[in-house]
């Protein structure tokens, strides 16, 4: 169902108009580098919009205790100073809803090779550049070109609670939306704008951090054949990683990854050692994204990453006296799923079909978003949707403008619809 109330056409000619402030607002978000631990300058630009939408906006903490809660991940820096942002808009009762994503974002993976700065926003061919254009700044600004809309053209539209969410550490953790929950911030159904190419992301697998310490035995290079390098060491550790993905792989029994291709992914992300060449390193630290099955739980991920590297530890002479050691260093993520048949995701794919005549795709992925906490821990249903986006996580990463703009108007469509269908069960 559509709402009949409001004037599509009158919706998408406001949409039209305001793109280029809303294209703005993403210029400023990019220019502000908010990696983890300096998110408050990107904050600061979102309280700005919030209050200019008619939003009352509130800066919510993070506990520093949040680990200790299920599903939190491991932080790697102290939370004071780096708050959530969250606008409150509409009537205090009635149907609610949560609109939001993540302001952190990835560090910028070699900034020389980049077209422009990374934090320098670059048009070129319906493109922005910038580090976050796509994940995922842009899906913040459509949903401020969606809201501004409904405010001109349909203002009568919103008939419950709508509360925006800006989190941080949704890359590393996923603690500031947990933190949101836990303070009962939390709505009937939420719609996270990651950059999901105006289809409907619905599930994704399993994450756990590991931190990996190998050591070795330090001495000057001239005598390096007497030396044990820590790198070289943690060679056979990778093997016993890589040989825990393909078992993984070999057996792909997530429903909701049906066709997925390849959907658990070992990533060696850094790998940190020594500071001179003529120097044999004393450690060598790998950093380590392990993507696995919805089934397993953090402590059981943890076990099997464990044991495949002592196994391979006490095949080695060296590593059999000096095993490595292995630690938490962020994600603790479960895998989550939303039935495609729920009447969220019939919602926003109706509301899809009356912008774009066609149904979006549903799909998961081999990747988490914030919307596990909801789905998983406090029984309400969330979905990604957002614009489209290229090079997420890499060089000259980049988000669709008319993108945002389609997405916009399904998503103005989609929050009328969600006020106005009261029959629905959420």
């Amino acid at each position: 169902m559509i709402d009949p109330s409001i004037d599509g056409q009158a919706v998408d000619r406001a949409i039209e108009a305001d793109a280029e402030r809303a294209f703005a607002f993403l210029e400023r978000l990019i220019a502000e580098p908010s990696v983890v631990g300096a998110e408050a300058g990107a904050q600061g630009v979102m309280a700005e919009e919030l209050e200019r939408l008619g939003f009352a906006v509130e800066h919510l903490p993070i506990p520093e205790d949040i680990a200790l809660h299920e599903g939190a991940g491991v932080p790697s820096l102290p939370y004071d100073g780096r708050d959530d942002v969250l606008g409150r808009l509409g009537p205090e009762h009635g149907r609610s809803l949560l609109l939001g994503g993540h302001i952190d974002v990835v560090p910028p993976s070699e900034p020389e090779l980049w077209t422009s700065g990374p934090f320098v926003p670059a048009r070129h061919d319906g493109w922005l550049y910038g580090r976050g254009a796509g994940d995922m700044k842009g899906g913040l600004a459509m949903i401020s070109l969606a809201i501004e809309a409904l405010r001109h053209a349909a203002p009568e539209a919103i008939t419950g609670p709508l509360h925006f969410l800006s989190a941080i550490e949704e890359e590393c953790t996923g603690n500031g939306a947990l933190a949101a929950c836990l303070a009962g911030q939390r709505a009937d159904a939420v719609v996270l704008t990651e950059p999901t190419g105006l289809d409907m992301l619905l599930a994704g697998v399993g994450i756990l951090w590991v931190e990996i310490t190998v050591t070795g035995k330090a001495v000057h290079a001239q005598s390096a054949n007497m030396a044990v390098n820590p790198i070289d060491a943690a060679i056979p550790l990778i093997r016993a990683l890589r040989a825990m993905e393909r078992e993984m792989n070999e057996h792909v029994d997530d429903p909701a990854l049906d066709g997925a291709d390849h959907p658990y992914n070992v990533n060696i992300g850094a790998m940190r050692a020594g500071d001179w060449a003529s120097s044999v390193p004393a450690l060598a630290r790998l950093h380590v994204r392990i993507g696995h099955p919805t089934a397993w739980t953090a402590s059981v991920a943890l076990e099997r990453v464990s044991v495949a590297i002592d196994v391979a530890a006490r095949e080695n002479p060296w590593l059999r006296d000096h095993p490595p050691h292995v630690r938490l260093s962020g994600f603790r993520a479960q895998g989550h799923a939303l039935d495609p048949q729920h009447p969220l995701a019939r919602s926003l794919a109706d509301a899809h079909e009356a912008t774009h005549g066609t149904r979006p795709e549903a799909y998961g992925l081999g990747s988490t978003t914030d919307a596990r906490f909801y789905v998983n821990q406090f029984d309400t249903p969330a979905l990604c949707y957002g614009p489209a986006a290229r090079n997420i996580h890499g060089v000259d990463e980049a988000v669709e403008l008319r993108s945002i703009v389609g997405g916009a108007r399904t998503l103005a469509r989609f929050i009328a619809n969600w006020y106005a269908d009261t029959d629905t069960v959420s």
